[in-house]
């Protein structure tokens, strides 16, 4: 078999140094300098090592701080389900129930926001179209376990009362229920997982290295008509989440 790149190598070297309590979680690790001249190898070699461990979340990386060996933490399971549908409150609601444990959540969102050529074509909208856009990151224990960007195309929703998904009498009730409230029926929702690598916005935001595997889950709500109403992206660490589909048999 062909040897592994020296960087794979000396990401073994600092993780078995790890286990063997050299370092404990908490503790900062010396500069890659330090570590290069104790390895043998260049501190671009360290640097690479260091970024594999970071995406498997055996360290963490503190800006201006430096690298630090990352408290233990649990990887979480996702549950997504037919069943769970949403009865009370919003997909956001619905997505941290699916992580079987409390979680708390950040929200922003902008209206009026043209539509890029992905989302305008999901959404069945002309490109540039304006959309309200709400970006959530998702928590539990006070980290980060994903994220996602909701887009509601605005000529659907402009002068109700159901404008912004987290503001105003029905924040937070969910897509369902403020179609519900401006005469659309939603039927379904569509889900289409993949894989792929975390982004330089998503790194910082998920605390994670950058192009770290994650799954992307792009997702859409139907009105009973067959139009799309409300789309999301939804991104996962690997690291911190596995994701597991439940599916009604049917007799």
């Amino acid at each position: 078999m062909p040897e592994q790149p020296p960087y794979l190598q000396i990401a073994d070297v600092l993780r078995q140094r790890i286990a063997d309590q050299e370092w404990t979680p908490g503790d900062r690790l010396p500069s890659r300098a330090q570590l290069g001249e104790e390895c043998g190898v260049g501190e671009a070699v360290i640097r690479r090592a260091q970024e594999v461990l970071i995406s498997q979340g055996v360290l963490e990386g503190r800006a201006g701080s430096g690298t630090y060996v990352a408290e233990p933490r649990e990887r979480l399971r996702m549950v997504r389900s037919l069943y769970s549908g949403e009865p009370e409150g919003s997909p956001l609601r619905v997505d941290v129930a699916a992580l079987g444990k409390g979680g708390t959540w950040e929200s922003r969102s902008d209206a009026m926001v043209p539509a890029p050529p992905d989302i305008a074509a999901r959404l069945g909208v002309p490109e540039g179209d304006y959309c309200v856009r709400t970006a959530y990151e998702y928590l539990s224990d006070g980290k980060p376990t994903h994220v996602s960007t909701s887009w509601e195309p605005y000529s659907i929703t402009t002068g109700t009362l159901v404008v912004l998904p987290e503001g105003g009498p029905y924040a937070g009730t969910g897509v369902v229920r403020r179609m519900a409230e401006i005469g659309i029926t939603v039927s379904r929702a569509v889900e289409r997982p993949e894989p792929g690598q975390a982004n330089a916005e998503e790194a910082v935001l998920l605390g994670v290295q950058r192009g770290a595997l994650v799954t992307r889950i792009e997702r859409t709500y139907y009105s009973s008509d067959g139009k799309p109403v409300e789309t999301a992206d939804i991104v996962v660490p690997a690291a911190y989440c596995e994701i597991v589909y439940e599916v009604p048999v049917v007799g």
